[in-house]
């Protein structure tokens, strides 16, 4: 039995044959040409051949794993597009006169190592996405089938990578795991394997080889373990783990359409958070009773303009609607730190976690968050909507933005277009807010705790450094208790408090939060279920009573 360690993408046990994958091996040749236009005449084909295949790919993988998934093959298609890319392969073939497959291959190189080199990290990810379409259009040229089929038998991937191209077009029902050599936690094949449920590992150093190829194989992506060829003691264990982890996904969908309430009648509510519009889908398969965190900045970040007051709109208002009265909490532009947008021109800054971000941009620079905040109150004719502003410090930060709404509320009135009444809230996300949360209280209808800003301001820990994470305490009692006066400060002032970070989905803490009185619980659509099981096995009164003990 050989044991390799990896890097955890999602949980789970998988047992079955492994499989090696490879990419087709070509070596592209260097080869002069006497026309340089044809060349470019059958790049231009190919490039033509290689949208309408990714074309196809993200119809299947709308299909599969869902629009927002789907969407890097969108990237791909604007990428063979891109002006830069084509101009430097022309201009290969033509200042060279060398063959297209060359040109694509050279540029492709040059640029996976210009993103390569970037800071971002989104950036770096991008390296893999150019080797991808290089890839495919010289496939093209050469006349290449690039379907990456399995066989019959449901198989674990191993694989060095795996391109977005590559896992869509596998048949989902043949995988039962990815295990990749690289690759990292933020790649489209790592999202994939998390929509697609299955276990998954990233940085697994095994050879890829007949001493894995075809062996019996185990993938634990609880601890990120994948066991080739193991002994019979561990495959018994790995198959009742099986077992039993299948039997507690069951028991989890009975619990769809139960409240959340404790055995001795304390509720809570139990709402989402999400990204775009994309994800209702898994907020209402996953029972979520609302939404507590609608990242609006990605409606910023997917863009190259600045999104326009109706573009924000419909997708405001397409969220209201669907969640068909339920609540929905919108978070207002949270650009800056470790979210950066290009067109917004942000200058550089030593500490952008300490910087221009979140509320700061848009009180410093209000037309756009007008704009935001006219397509949110517009919206908010149609359903449930709540509005919340991220980073606040001060009283005086709300009152400047109560200001604000005035005026868009008043241009909407005198413009005779319709609007709601939404509640307004803050996200209590630094040190400064929870200790004058008893202030801020007065000010607003809710307060959010966002955890994971509260940990790293609280803590004096950059949560992008992994080399601090031996000193990285999410439990810290400092943390704790400055959320249990959070709660506590609401209260008093007749207002309701939740979670919306990393914390919420915790376990660990989840008794905790309900003994502290946290009104509402807002995570991932997948931690949902869990978390409600926990809460209605609980009887907050004891454990308090334990804790005292």
């Amino acid at each position: 039995m050989q044991i390799y360690q990896g890097k955890s993408v999602f949980s789970g046990i998988a047992i079955g044959k492994i499989r090696v994958y490879k990419k087709n091996e070509r070596q592209v040749k260097r080869v002069k040409v006497e026309n340089p236009d044809a060349e470019m005449a059958r790049f231009e084909e190919a490039k033509a051949k290689g949208i309408a295949q990714l074309g196809v790919l993200y119809e299947k993988a709308c299909k599969e794993v869902g629009e927002a998934n789907a969407a890097i093959f969108e990237v791909h298609q604007m990428m063979m597009e891109d002006d830069g890319y084509n101009e430097s392969v022309e201009n290969i073939i033509k200042s060279q006169g060398v063959n297209a497959e060359y040109a694509v291959a050279t540029t492709g190189d040059n640029f996976a190592q210009m993103f390569s080199a970037m800071d971002d990290d989104y950036m770096r990810e991008r390296a893999a996405d150019v080797k991808d379409i290089s890839e495919r259009l010289i496939s093209i040229l050469n006349g290449d089938d690039t379907d990456a089929s399995l066989n019959d038998e449901p198989a674990i991937i191993v694989a060095d990578d795996l391109a977005p191209s590559e896992t869509v077009q596998m048949d989902k029902d043949k995988v039962l795991s990815f295990v990749t050599v690289h690759g990292s936690l933020n790649s489209h094949t790592a999202i994939l394997a998390r929509t697609m449920a299955i276990p998954a590992l990233v940085g697994t150093p095994l050879p890829l080889d007949e001493s894995v190829d075809g062996k019996l194989g185990i993938v634990d992506g609880s601890d990120g373990t994948i066991y080739v060829d193991p002994d019979e003691e561990t495959l018994a264990a790995m198959q009742k783990r099986r077992t039993e982890e299948e039997e507690k996904k069951k028991l989890l969908l009975t619990l769809k359409g139960k409240e959340n309430i404790t055995l001795d009648g304390q509720k809570i509510l139990l709402y989402a958070n999400i990204g775009n519009i994309k994800d209702l889908a898994a907020v209402m398969q996953n029972d979520a009773g609302g939404i507590g965190l609608f990242r609006s900045e990605f409606i910023y970040l997917e863009q190259d303009h600045y999104p326009t007051e109706e573009e924000q709109f419909r997708i405001y208002k397409q969220a209201a609607e669907t969640m068909a009265g339920k609540r929905v909490i919108i978070r207002t532009l949270d650009i800056g730190a470790d979210k950066q947008c290009d067109y917004f021109e942000m200058e550089k800054e030593e500490n952008p976690a300490l910087g221009c971000r979140a509320i700061r941009i848009c009180l410093t620079r209000p037309e756009i968050f007008k704009t935001q905040l006219r397509a949110l109150f517009r919206a908010s004719a149609y359903g449930k909507i709540a509005i919340m502003y991220p980073m606040i410090t001060s009283v005086g930060e709300v009152r400047q933005i109560k200001a604000i709404v005035e005026e868009v509320k008043a241009s909407l009135a005198e413009q005779g277009i319709e609007y709601g009444n939404p509640e307004q809230g803050i996200m209590i996300e630094t040190p400064a807010a929870a200790i004058i949360s008893d202030e801020l209280a007065k000010e607003v209808d809710f307060f959010s705790i966002g955890t994971n800003d509260l940990s790293q301001y609280t803590l004096a820990i950059d949560r992008q450094n992994t080399k601090l994470d031996p000193f990285f305490d999410p439990h810290h009692p400092a943390i704790l208790r400055m959320i249990q006066m959070v709660v506590e400060n609401a209260h008093k002032a007749g207002i309701w408090a939740g979670i919306c970070g990393e914390l919420g989905a915790d376990q660990e803490l989840t008794k905790e939060f309900l003994a502290m009185g946290v009104d509402e619980l807002s995570v991932s659509p997948g931690s949902i279920l869990p978390l409600r099981k926990i809460i209605l096995e609980t009887n907050v009164a004891e454990y308090k009573a334990g804790k005292k003990c």
